[in-house]
């Protein structure tokens, strides 16, 4: 897609959202509660969010089709459960064990680091450790960024494609890949934009949290949506 679609992702997405802006806001109020709560949970909360976030995406997909068709209802944000659940957790599983292959590959290169420390602390080997720490930063992003973007639109594929966990992540990479350009731009908008929502004690988050949910769906729709 030609570069300016990034924006018309959040345009479109930003319709959506004023569809029914008081439901969208009680549904991100709601969720952001749930994850509130799982994030107290040591170890347990953080494989449930990893395994159920594509369950609650799926549904978010879902429930964006409805808002732009103007029928949208509370429930519809939480219908991953009852559609499609087993594959979009399964999407989840997968999601956490890149997750832990990730941690696992970025905490060998850590250990190295220290080992070298071991005997005392020289400048120099300060400097080595510096150098170890910085090269396991940019190997954990450079693993990260293709795994995001084999989440990234795996729910949507799941529930309006049918595709099965694998088949959708593999989708949702290569839509990415062939669409880095408007994904660029779209990145850049919505760092801007979740500066400015951070300002007003975080409340704009109300309002940047759905429109991002939406654009999810509104790239999904610009990219896959002739072929559905």
């Amino acid at each position: 897609m030609p570069a300016g679609n990034g924006w018309t992702w959040i345009t479109d997405a930003w319709s959506i959202f004023r569809a029914a802006a008081g439901t969208w806001i009680g549904i991100i109020v709601v969720l952001g509660l749930i994850l509130i709560v799982l994030a107290f949970l040591p170890i347990i909360g953080t494989i449930a969010t990893c395994v159920l976030g594509p369950v609650f995406t799926g549904g978010l997909m879902l429930a964006s089709r409805d808002a732009e068709e103007g029928t949208l209802s509370f429930s519809r944000a939480f219908a991953g459960f009852s559609h499609r659940f087993g594959t979009l957790a399964t999407v989840g599983v997968l999601y956490l064990v890149g997750l832990v292959a990730i941690v696992f590959v970025a905490s060998i290169v850590t250990g190295v680091g220290m080992f070298s420390m071991f005997g005392g602390a020289s400048p120099d080997q300060m400097a080595r450790f510096g150098v170890t720490m910085l090269l396991t930063v940019l190997i954990m992003f450079a693993l990260m960024l293709p795994l995001f973007m084999a989440l990234w639109f795996a729910p949507a594929l799941v529930v309006y494609h049918d595709m099965g966990a694998v088949e959708s992540m593999k989708a949702s990479f290569a839509g990415c890949l062939k669409n880095m350009l408007p994904f660029l731009l779209y990145g850049i908008a919505l760092t801007i934009a979740g500066v400015l929502a951070s300002i007003p004690l975080g409340l704009g988050w109300l309002v940047l949290g759905p429109v991002i949910v939406a654009s999810i769906y509104t790239g999904y729709r610009d990219i896959y949506f002739s072929a559905a």
